[in-house]
């Protein structure tokens, strides 16, 4: 499209890398983001060393109307991805996690409303909203946790799993995943809704509390300990940060196709590994073992979750195309390189 497009959380990890490969089509950006996340400034300096004419930096937070809505006003399509990430910031601060993933996403979207223009607005939600997932018959099969149903075994889980909000974040991201449908039914808004397994890749700064896979590769480049919650054998289906940006530039030039609804994203089956398959494949990486620590499992985490993704690619043609492994060794050398300057690669990945 031709325009400007508007990505609330845009100097994050999923944002920032979203801004350049809008930018790189010659897409007008406009980035709003509070820039209260720790390494976020540097995607915002990356960013304008490349698109300096094109991109424009509001620095706002969407619990404040006042100073979002001009900016929104002038949207051809909002990407929403600002939020309060964290499942066990959740549990300490409710309140604050309310506020921002729930009425901040009101906020946005009133602000569409508001601008009279029926903009696109594309809202990055969660796989939490479908819950812990108690309900699965689970086994242990090669060293992981794996549903009992066959075809939730070889196909993941689909949409039309009942919402089920479980912590303090998935009941915000919950609300406002519900409110973002609402609002094309209520008020002709045509949203979308991507629900998000783990994403991964390069300018992911990841901590203990979100973003897994980059925090267990930094603590191991650095030589550091981690800390597993739980057995390790809880299975997850990763996606490269590249394959998500291809379906959210795919949902907003289809959007015609996908208003109204909401669509899971993740790796799939194909990409499905436990905590512990990670952090042997990194140990390869590295060429050395990786001290572990083993604590308390946490509130809210799912055994299995694997999304079933047939819904968006028969509507948008989309598929996962990076195996997790290369995109481990993708992030592995990104990190590598901002870790340690001067090394273009990890010895490991180069053999």
């Amino acid at each position: 499209m031709s325009g400007t497009i508007v990505i609330t959380g845009g100097a994050g990890f999923i944002g920032s890398n979203l801004a350049d490969a809008l930018l790189s089509d010659g897409e007008k950006v406009i980035v709003i983001d509070n820039l209260s996340r720790a390494g976020v400034t540097q995607n915002i300096d990356w960013l304008r060393d490349r698109y300096s004419g094109q991109l424009e930096v509001a620095v706002a937070d969407i619990r404040d109307p006042a100073a979002i809505e001009p900016v929104i006003a002038r949207a051809d399509a909002v990407f929403h991805l600002a939020a309060q990430t964290a499942v066990t910031t959740s549990l300490t601060e409710p309140l604050e996690d309310f506020d921002v993933n729930a009425r901040g996403t009101i906020n946005v979207l009133e602000a569409v409303r508001k601008a009279g223009r029926r903009t696109p607005v594309i809202f990055s939600s969660t796989n939490k909203v479908y819950g812990g997932l108690d309900d699965l018959r689970l086994f242990e099969r090669n060293g992981q946790h794996t549903p009992a149903d066959e075809l939730i075994r070889d196909r993941g889980i689909n949409e039309d799993r009942r919402l089920d909000f479980c912590t303090p974040y998935g009941c915000s991201k919950g609300v406002a995943d519900q409110y973002v449908l609402d609002y094309h039914r209520s008020y002709g808004i045509p949203s979308a809704v991507l629900r998000m397994s783990c994403i991964y890749g390069p300018r992911q700064f990841g901590t203990e509390d979100q973003g897994w896979l980059a925090h267990f590769l930094i603590r191991a480049i650095r030589g550091e300990g981690i800390t597993i919650y739980g057995d390790g054998k809880q299975v997850r289906d990763v996606l490269h940060v590249s394959d998500a940006i291809a379906a959210y530039k795919a949902a907003l030039a289809n959007i015609g196709k996908v208003r109204g609804r909401a669509f899971n994203l993740g790796g799939g089956p194909r990409n499905a590994v436990s905590l512990n398959q990670v952090l042997a494949e990194i140990e390869t990486l590295l060429g050395r073992k990786v001290e572990l620590r083993h604590e308390a499992w946490r509130e809210g985490d799912q055994l299995y979750f694997v999304a079933e993704t047939s819904r968006l690619k028969a509507e948008l043609g989309w598929r996962a195309r990076v195996n997790w492994r290369d995109g481990l060794q993708d992030l592995a050398e990104w990190l590598m390189n901002r870790e340690r300057p001067g090394q273009a690669a990890l010895q490991k990945v180069q053999a």
